[in-house]
């Protein structure tokens, strides 16, 4: 059975599970106040060329992304995202829980957001019955595989900038966005283009964890008070620390990355010569062919997938989706199984 389903189903990479096996035996102070958080957070910071940083290590995306907005916030204050994004149709009414209304705007199919779209929100709300949209989320790579280029972010950070919206980047996979054939963007670019985005770790070999960065100075006060209010605090926060310095300090994290896309490209590649259209051409780790729905018994036999929407009433939008520990045999031997279906 090949796993195409999702980019978490394993564990975590050997590396990251050594260094945690090292320190497993020793007695450190919790709740992230320890040196291997301090490790890991200063070399995001200069990563990122931004010594200014505040460096908060969180368990997963969702609970990065509704404490972040949660934090940054006031309560008559609402965020603009994409109507394909993570926090509008994945997470439960997770940022609304925390008092927050989303207004989602349409998008074309690589799910990313532009200036346009911002500005006919800001205007629409402009009255004062109304929430005042104050935050701007993107997610990069998208919902559906799309990689911002460093214009077009430059394009949304000075949009947000000149009519007072804080730029909000989810990056539970950013380091497929970065992988990603093409791009152009650099953390020291994010860093310097968004008040606040993070590192995933959850999709890209870690156990667990996304690294948030808060590069607004004024966003900083008293975030792990709020973070601990959320249930975001790790008790064993050094656990997280450790990961992200086995996964950043000699390139490993975007060595994984640069595999999972080379394996989602080759795969997407051998189901186009097969005769399958793509619902959108990712550049990413997420591919999203378009297959009769005949196959879908076929494919239930062969592979985990997840189904993503309707095409048409024959047509059925499927996502495949590779990770670190995807291996060329896998993506061969799905093209093989897949050939056999035809």
């Amino acid at each position: 059975m090949y796993q195409f389903r999702n980019d978490y189903s394993v564990g975590c990479h050997p590396k990251v599970l050594e260094a945690l096996t090292a320190v497993n035996a020793e007695s450190v102070i919790g709740y992230g106040a320890d040196r291997y958080c301090k490790e890991a957070a200063d070399l995001i910071r200069a990563m990122c060329q931004a010594p200014q940083a505040d460096v908060q290590f969180m368990i997963g995306g969702t609970q990065a992304n509704f404490t972040a907005i949660a934090a940054f916030l006031r309560p008559w204050e609402s965020v603009i995202a994409p109507a394909s994004g993570h926090i509008n149709g994945h997470e439960a009414g997770a940022v609304e829980a925390a008092g927050h209304k989303i207004i989602s705007v349409p998008t074309a199919a690589n799910g990313k957001l532009t200036p346009a779209a911002i500005l006919s929100v800001v205007e629409e709300c402009k009255d004062e019955h109304l929430t005042k949209p104050r935050l701007v989320y993107i997610s990069n790579a998208t919902e559906t595989g799309g990689v911002y280029f460093k214009g077009e972010l430059e394009a949304l950070s000075q949009c947000c900038r000149r009519n007072g919206l804080l730029l909000f980047l989810d990056g539970a996979r950013l380091g497929c966005a970065l992988s990603a054939p093409h791009n152009d963007l650099t953390l020291p670019d994010i860093a310097s283009l968004t008040d606040a985005f993070y590192i995933g770790g959850t999709k890209n070999g870690a156990m667990m964890g996304e690294a948030l960065v808060i590069t607004d100075p004024t966003l900083q006060e008293g975030f792990f008070r709020i973070k601990k209010q959320r249930g975001a605090v790790l008790a064993k926060g050094w656990l997280l620390g450790v990961q992200f310095t086995a996964l950043l300090k000699d390139g490993l994290y975007f060595k994984l990355a640069r595999q999972a896309v080379d394996m989602a490209q080759y795969l997407q590649g051998g189901l186009k010569n097969l005769g399958l259209p793509m619902m959108v051409d990712s550049p990413t780790n997420q591919i999203f062919p378009i297959v009769p729905n005949d196959f879908l018994p076929k494919l239930d036999e062969v592979c985990t997938y997840e189904t993503w929407c309707k095409a048409d009433e024959s047509h059925t939008v499927v996502r495949f989706v590779t990770s670190f520990a995807t291996t060329l045999s896998d993506a061969d031997g799905m093209l093989k199984a897949i050939k056999a279906m035809s």
